[in-house]
């Protein structure tokens, strides 16, 4: 694009994630006039508005969206490649952005993380827990964590925990006043501590196996929840039949303050994928981070 500058796209691709000009004139420590001014310039290259303003707001016309989709995996290429030559011989420092599910940052990465801090003082951890999907790119994160290995064009994505199950279980108080149910039918005899997903506000379907196929029970619900530890608390009060992944329980079933129903149902999940931008480990802050969740998640597997 002739006449159109690095610099350009960047202050554009800034304006959009920080939703106005004045964000973006403060993110990037220079005067609104002048990130106005690059706009300008940028549109008028184009020969198309980027953006639809009013008094109140600025949002992108359909050109705006396809460029801002075009140019994010390029820009951050481009970034990386220019932090892994400046890093050269220093040690790593500044930002790293972490979106992951609750449950992976309660079994995963809680117990770590304060680990990699004290090695690493001048990286600065920003840690996002959410249940919804996010696409890193667009909202400038640098690395993701998911159930499985599918990801978008562009992206690398390394296995970092074994596969699991969810698992069905009810405290001793539980089964020793209704019953332990033996079969999948007799589920329906019983009430089910209900999960409901926050992103989404979608109730989760119980699936389990039988005879090697993925059916969808249907259990009346004796709480809804949105949390993993309500769930689990639930459980071991004795209010109905919890539903989690085993990771989160393993303990518990050990030590048999929680009792597995139906275990040869559970519905098996792969394991947890790191994944994040092809070339982004180049920069030394992210590399160090992503070889120790790495490693971390090979130590669990070896165990």
């Amino acid at each position: 694009m002739k006449g159109t500058t690095f610099n350009q796209l960047t202050i554009f691709q800034t304006i959009v994630k920080e939703g106005s000009i004045r964000g973006a004139a403060r993110k990037l420590e220079m005067a609104p006039p002048s990130v106005s001014q690059s706009l300008k310039q940028l549109e008028s290259h184009l020969g198309l508005p980027l953006f639809s303003r009013s008094t109140r707001r600025i949002d992108l016309t359909d050109a705006g969206k396809l460029l801002y989709e075009r140019i994010s995996e390029s820009i951050n290429t481009l970034e990386f490649a220019l932090e892994s030559v400046q890093n050269l011989g220093e040690i790593p420092s500044g930002k790293v952005r972490l979106t992951l599910p609750r449950f992976a940052y309660q079994f995963f990465l809680r117990p770590i993380y304060s680990e990699f801090c004290r090695l690493y003082p001048a990286v600065q951890l920003e840690i996002s827990v959410s249940d919804e999907t996010i696409n890193i790119i667009s909202e400038g994160i640098d690395l993701g964590i998911r159930f499985g290995d599918r990801i978008e064009p562009g992206m690398v994505a390394k296995k970092i925990t074994p596969q699991m199950k969810e698992a069905l279980f009810a405290s001793k108080e539980y089964i020793q006043k209704h019953g332990k149910p033996k079969t999948l039918d007799e589920l329906k005899q019983h009430k089910l501590i209900q999960y409901r997903f926050i992103a989404s506000n979608q109730l989760a379907p119980l699936i389990l196996q039988q005879r090697g196929q993925e059916i969808i029970v249907d259990m009346p619900n004796r709480m809804i929840v949105n949390d993993t530890d309500l769930m689990v608390d639930a459980a071991e009060k004795g209010l109905g039949i919890g539903r989690i992944v085993t990771p989160m329980i393993s303990e518990k079933l050990a030590s048999g303050k929680l009792i597995p129903i139906l275990e040869k149902h559970w519905q098996p999940y792969p394991g947890l994928y790191l994944y994040f931008l092809q070339n982004s480990q180049k920069a030394k802050r992210l590399r160090v981070f992503i070889d120790f969740l790495i490693d971390k998640g090979r130590l669990q597997q070896e165990t």
